[in-house]
């Protein structure tokens, strides 16, 4: 197991998901906002330019994504 610092994903929920009906289903999905900074951090990610603080907002955005995925993938699978 690999301890990391994140900020704790649950401190998006209020503000940066949304549900969004896809085919009939509804799915979580990031809001504009938060889906454009997951973008931007993963952009200085690349270029070595993360503060010790993005790379705690990255690792709990990115977390929270993982997280989505799953549950949206088994929503999807539901019969």
């Amino acid at each position: 197991m690999i301890t990391q610092t994140m900020v704790q994903p649950s401190s998006w929920v209020e503000v940066g998901i949304q549900i969004q009906k896809v085919r009939g289903l509804n799915l979580f999905k990031f809001t504009d906002e938060l889906q454009a900074r997951l973008e931007m951090l993963i952009e200085r990610k690349k270029n070595n330019a993360l503060t010790s603080e993005e790379t705690a907002e990255l690792a709990g955005i990115s977390e929270l994504d993982r997280i989505f995925t799953l549950l949206n993938a088994r929503i999807i699978a539901e019969p």
